[in-house]
């Protein structure tokens, strides 16, 4: 299958989804990859890294975009080089994720970060690890997972966003009390005697559960 759907979270933010049905072949046949990428997924293992990696780039190409316009810098972060297109006249910063058959991209003119993770029971066992699990009281079963995850995918996301080592998902991130059906929370950042406020979005996928964090 190819593209699968877009999600738009505000005006200037949009993220874009493929869901992987074709085989390594077909994809490596149907991108366009730049010398680094060709030399990065020779050293890649696993069958299902690869074509997630391969399908964030069918993503690029969907949009407009195509693997020479993407580059990371030295910590790891991916972004865009504006080149020409209709992306021309603004500043545009990108997040990527990809989990199983899914590979996700949003574009943004804000700082963003996105996560894409399959709702699963471990997620919900590690909690307490990582989150106030007060916020899971009186679900269910199901949603108890589901919320876990958004969680989950909002520090994922603030991570991300900031790119600093040293931050810590209990320590240093956490969220406001959300309910599953606003699709939209608040979460804050306290670091190095600096406390930053975020907006989050999230949406399901399937059987996943994608968030946008944004600055």
């Amino acid at each position: 299958m190819p593209f699968f759907k877009e999600i738009h979270i505000n005006k200037h933010t949009t993220a874009y989804f493929w869901k992987i049905s074709e085989d390594m072949e077909w994809l490596f046949e149907n991108v366009q990859l730049n010398e680094k990428s060709v030399c990065r997924i020779e050293t890649m293992s696993s069958i299902e890294h690869k074509k997630g990696f391969l399908a964030v780039r069918m993503l690029l190409q969907h949009i407009g975009f195509t693997d020479f316009n993407l580059f990371y810098d030295e910590f790891g972060k991916p972004h865009l080089k504006m080149e020409d297109g209709r992306w021309k006249m603004e500043e545009k910063h990108i997040s990527i994720s990809h989990s199983h058959e899914f590979s996700c991209i949003c574009i943004s003119n804000q700082c963003i970060g996105i996560d894409l993770e399959k709702r699963k029971e471990k997620t919900l066992k590690i909690a307490p690890r990582f989150m106030d699990i007060s916020h899971l009281e009186n679900l269910s079963e199901s949603d108890k997972i589901a919320k876990s995850t958004v969680v989950w995918g909002v520090k994922e996301s603030v991570f991300k966003l900031k790119n600093e080592k040293g931050i810590s998902f209990p320590k240093h991130i956490s969220e406001s009390p959300f309910q599953l059906e606003d699709k939209k929370g608040k979460a804050q950042l306290h670091f190095n005697d600096i406390i930053e406020d975020f907006n989050f979005h999230f949406d399901f996928v399937d059987d996943y559960v994608f968030v946008c964090v944004l600055q």
